[in-house]
């Protein structure tokens, strides 16, 4: 038997050093945990000299990351240099050496999972992947492992905590965009370029995963529908409170009938729901199953010890099933890799919601009646609507919120609607979910 595991630590960041200061806090926790220590043969980094406040061993820094993949000694390789190359060439290469690899990459899984899932299953190792979504929830060794006798439904979650911290200020303090992504950029919540997290691309990726796992398909990241939350104004966020409604950006998977779909955008959500009231950095994630019902999975989605809490976690899962000799118990996929359906994925203007719909349009008689003119011939119904202070002769905001309609039939709807002369701006529309206290039913 065993009497240690041995790991290579590839990057030396912030993930890196957390996870250095967990084993360091907690090592003879874990040992008592696991039966035997975890011990860091090596890290490898390209700065070897800055100090990261943490106590390592004489001589572990390295600059060659292949010395920890070839080394005979290293049980578990760690890859948390984030970014695609070259840290695929580098998880390949070790999983090729027959190493089980832990990673927190998610623009890397979202983009070539399948490929990287294939090579651990090739050559009977493990992938573990928990750091990649939700920072420290155990959200995907919950869809692998405790909800694996439910069909799962849907998923919605707020899964990057940038965009909610944006949101919550622009909620809670009434600033614009702009100030509140200053905001954020000041406190470390924002990368100085935020485009993957404000366009919605980072929730893109952890969607990719999330689907993966929880619907047994295949998910091509470029069929993810993808929308920001930059175009969101404190007038909107106003609107959807007077509603009952808060605007977060939501990643959604839905399953219906062999197709499924998969979304990342701005989305109104009744306020009085447990989703709606997560603020700030944290992240939710709402999971739908057929005999669980409804689960919320909560908790800081990113930073360095909530990450590193789950990169330990995948470490200590693998070491255990080294020990008792079960590498691959869980498939990488959580389904059985024979077993996987190719699912449709439904097209963006097939979806069904219920819409937020905001126009600029002069105040003059029959105005609304040509708007609900239009979005009645394109079957699209009128709940309710709110009409601001009247300002004959000026354009004043509209707002309604409608009935499930087709994606198709309201963008086509808008496209009319903009080209009247009596409308002064294009018309900005928010898809909803949910119900409201008003009894306003979402898709």
């Amino acid at each position: 038997m065993k009497d240690r595991i041995n790991i290579g630590i590839i990057g030396f960041g912030t993930v890196g050093t957390g996870v250095v200061r967990i084993l360091n806090q907690n090592s003879s926790l874990i040992e008592r945990r696991l039966g035997i220590p975890v011990r860091i043969k090596g890290i490898a980094d390209i700065d070897t000299k800055r100090d990261r406040g943490v106590k390592i061993e004489e001589g572990i820094l390295t600059d060659n990351p292949l010395s920890l993949i070839g080394s005979p000694e290293v049980d578990i390789v760690v890859e948390l240099i984030g970014g695609i190359e070259p840290a695929k060439t580098l998880i390949l290469a070790a999983l090729g050496k027959g190493k089980s690899v832990v990673t927190a990459n998610k623009a890397l899984l979202a983009l070539h999972g399948e490929e990287i899932y294939s090579a651990s299953e090739t050559n009977s190792v493990e992938i573990g992947f928990e750091g990649a979504v939700g920072g420290g929830i155990p959200i995907i060794r919950s869809l692998k492992e405790g909800l694996v006798a439910n069909k799962i439904e849907s998923i919605y979650g707020i899964i990057n905590g940038t965009s909610n911290y944006i949101l919550t200020k622009m909620t809670d303090e009434g600033m614009g965009f702009s100030e509140a992504l200053q905001n954020a950029q000041s406190k470390g919540y924002a990368e100085t370029d935020p485009t993957l997290d404000i366009e919605g691309i980072d929730s893109a990726h952890k969607l990719v995963i999330l689907a993966t796992l929880a619907f047994g398909t295949p998910v091509n990241f470029n069929n993810i529908y993808t929308e920001g939350i930059s175009k969101i104004t404190p007038l909107d966020i106003d609107f959807a409170r007077e509603f009952g409604y808060k605007i977060k950006l939501l990643a959604i998977a839905k399953l219906m009938n062999d197709e499924i779909e998969l979304r990342v955008h701005p989305t109104m959500v009744p306020e009085d729901y447990l989703i709606s009231k997560v603020n700030g950095v944290f992240n939710a994630i709402y999971v739908i199953g057929d005999a669980l019902g409804s689960a919320m999975f909560y908790g800081r989605g990113a930073g360095e010890m909530p990450t590193a809490s789950a990169v330990l976690s995948d470490i200590i899962e693998i070491s255990r099933n080294i020990i008792k000799g079960s590498k691959g118990r869980v498939p990488a996929f959580a389904f059985q890799a024979g077993s996987r359906k190719r699912l449709k994925v439904r097209e963006m203007e097939n979806v069904i919601s219920r819409y937020y719909l905001r126009f600029s349009a002069l105040d003059r008689p029959g105005v609304l009646s040509k708007i609900s003119g239009i979005l009645g011939t394109n079957n699209i119904s009128i709940l309710s609507m709110i009409q601001k202070s009247r300002k004959e002769g000026e354009a004043v905001p509209v707002v309604m919120m409608t009935h499930e309609a087709k994606e198709k039939d309201v963008r086509n709807a808008l496209n009319k609607i903009d080209l009247l002369p009596v409308v002064d701006s294009k018309t900005v529309f928010i898809r909803v979910e949910g119900e409201s206290r008003y009894g306003n039913k979402g898709g």
